[in-house]
């Protein structure tokens, strides 16, 4: 059966995200949901919101905070597809997510991202130090996709 791209309220992702994201909490804020479905049953959310970094928040970058799924096949890439189509559509030029170093990148090769870096964050670090974060203690990946036709 064909995967399906619906919207999805932002709650709704941020519980799905609470339960069965492997390693990341559900983000604090975002600025849209969407939900793949396989048939009537729910496969994977992503949530996009501002980037965290405040460098990369220029107003025209996107990042796609999280992308979690119950491993169907083709579910990632189909939602990172999806954010980019909405990102750009909404005058966003470049969309960003961040991949732990493990962790192969394939999903958002397949979804025409390209590897824009390492990113530190081997542990959560200033004023605000957050002992509840889950995440393995490694380097993080950067992937961008841009608009067509906008330059670097």
């Amino acid at each position: 059966m064909p995967l399906n791209i619906k919207p999805c309220h932002l709650r709704a992702a941020r519980d799905y995200v609470g339960r069965y994201h492997r390693h990341s909490i559900p983000p604090v804020g975002g600025k849209f949901a969407v939900a793949c479905y396989d048939g009537d049953r729910l496969c994977g959310v992503a949530i996009c919101g501002r980037p965290v970094a405040r460098y990369l928040d220029d107003g025209l970058t996107l990042e796609i905070l999280r992308c979690c799924t119950d491993g169907t096949d083709n579910a990632c890439s189909k939602l990172y597809g999806a954010c980019c189509r909405i990102g750009f559509d909404m005058g966003y030029d470049r969309i960003i997510t961040y991949t732990l170093a493990s962790e192969t990148g394939a999903s958002l090769l397949a979804a025409g991202f390209t590897f824009d870096g390492i990113a530190g964050g081997q542990v959560w670090t200033g004023q605000r130090h957050r002992d509840y974060y889950v995440a393995p203690a490694e380097w993080k990946h950067r992937w961008m996709k841009r608009r067509a036709g906008v330059k670097p």
